[in-house]
């Protein structure tokens, strides 16, 4: 892929809009303490009209919910776009549209979320995979802090896993839900994925899902084409009960450690714990030796 540029920092009294381009919103308690953590940074949070509507699953029907993007998008005051929460619904707002003419905006989330990230970086525009506001209070004061740094034009620090081998690779990084990533392959959403860096997490599959989609990765020829994985947490994927199973650790070593790349598992993001912020299309380190990935 090509590298992406992020947006112009962030400062007190910039504008941000916060959408709901996924999941109906059930955590309120929780998105309001994200609000404001943000509104404690001096930034102007506002809440886009809709943002908690409810069409089944989804927090509007595609074109609500595609209308709070576009608003933000054409805001020329709004420097920053909050997702309230992940789930899923993101990709339904992708299908026979493409993004406006617009100034560099941050989007921040990730989940479902990586279809946006993901379509976004297709305009050279780096997003960050990082807390929803759903999810933001309950992240440990440092990765808060690191999220609040870097969309201020601070650097990141470097962050530490368990190193598989295979050396150093330096690429731009691609962070990723899994299973959101697996269903943009070959869709118009997805980035090039020749020599980049993926970051992946999971949350509540299977380790025969896990399985099934790391075997499509594999067929399709897309991962032999990467540089290196980042593997961070794959939470609640527990095997079925009474049925005979891999665990998710020993299904990952089995369908990538034969790939002869650098790869860093548990890395703090994901669901279910710290969710440290990536970029998206930027060049990082990943060092499968000291099981480090960096940000050059």
């Amino acid at each position: 892929m090509h590298l992406c540029t992020p947006p112009p920092p962030l400062q007190p009294g910039d504008r941000l809009h916060v959408i709901a381009p996924s999941g109906t919103l059930r955590e309120r308690e929780a998105f309001l303490r994200g609000v404001e953590l943000w509104r404690s940074q001096g930034y102007r949070v506002e809440l886009s009209p809709g943002y908690d509507r409810r069409w089944g699953y989804l927090a509007g029907t595609d074109l609500e919910r595609r209308s709070q993007l576009e608003l933000a998008l054409k805001d020329p005051e709004c420097r920053g776009i909050l997702c309230a929460r992940g789930g899923y619904g993101g990709a339904r707002l992708l299908e026979n549209w493409d993004w406006l003419d617009f100034a560099p905006k941050w989007l921040i989330g990730f989940s479902d979320v990586t279809s946006l990230l993901w379509s976004l970086s297709l305009r050279g525009i780096s997003g960050v995979h990082g807390p929803l506001l759903t999810t933001l209070s309950a992240e440990p004061d440092w990765s808060a802090k690191r999220l609040f740094d870097w969309v201020a034009g601070n650097p990141l620090e470097p962050l530490q896993g368990k190193g598989w081998g295979n050396g150093q690779a330096i690429a731009p990084l691609l962070p990723a839900n899994l299973t959101v990533a697996t269903h943009l392959l070959n869709t118009p959403a997805q980035p090039d994925l020749k020599d980049v860096i993926l970051a992946l997490e999971d949350v509540s599959e299977a380790p025969y899902r896990i399985d099934r989609m790391l075997t499509q990765w594999r067929m399709s020829g897309t991962l032999s084409q990467v540089r290196g994985i980042a593997l961070g947490r794959f939470s609640q994927c527990h095997p079925p009960a009474q049925m005979p199973s891999f665990t998710v650790e020993e299904v990952l070593r089995d369908r990538l450690s034969d790939l002869n790349i650098p790869i860093v598992s548990d890395l703090p993001f994901g669901h279910d714990g710290v969710n440290a912020a990536l970029p998206v299309g930027l060049p990082v380190q990943l060092d499968g030796d000291r099981g480090t990935l960096g940000f050059v």
